[in-house]
C-alpha cells in the first residue's frame, strides 16, 4: 500500500524556522518525483517546490526561492522541506505528493497522482 506521511509542521513566529518530513512507503521510492505543496484557507493548492529522482532537480516557487529548500533521503524514503525565514503568507496545510509518470521534475499539480494528508504551518506575525 502507498503511503505518505507528513509531519515537522507547527506553530511558528515570523522569520523561524520548521523542518517538514514525508516518509514514504509502498513503492520503489528512489524512482520518483515528489513535489511540496501547500494550502491556505479559501485559496487553490499551490506547488512549492519539487525534486526529482536521480539528479535530485529542484525547483521552487518565486514566493520560497531561497528561503525553503527541499532535500531526499532515498536511504530513508524521506522527503524534506527546510523553511526559514517564515513569514505569515506561509501559513497553510503543506501536502507532499508523487509523480507516477516519468522522471522529469514538474511543478505541475495536474501532475502528481498520490498526496499525503498534510501537516499545518501556522506562522504568527
Amino acid at each position: 500500500e502507498v503511503q505518505l506521511v507528513e509531519s515537522g509542521g507547527g506553530l511558528v513566529q515570523a522569520g523561524g524556522s520548521l523542518r517538514l518530513s514525508c516518509a514514504a512507503s509502498g513503492f520503489t521510492f528512489d524512482e520518483y518525483t515528489i513535489g511540496w505543496f501547500r494550502q491556505a484557507p479559501g485559496k487553490e493548492r499551490e506547488a512549492v517546490s519539487c525534486i526529482s529522482p536521480s539528479d535530485a532537480t529542484t525547483y521552487y516557487a518565486d514566493s520560497v526561492e531561497g528561503r525553503f529548500t527541499i532535500s531526499r533521503d532515498d536511504g530513508k524514503n524521506t522527503i524534506y522541506l527546510q523553511m526559514d525565514s517564515l513569514k505569515p503568507e506561509d501559513t497553510a496545510v503543506y501536502h507532499c505528493a508523487i509523480k507516477w509518470k516519468g522522471t522529469i521534475a514538474t511543478m505541475l499539480r495536474g501532475e502528481y497522482d498520490y498526496w499525503g494528508q498534510g501537516t499545518q504551518v501556522t506562522v504568527s506575525s
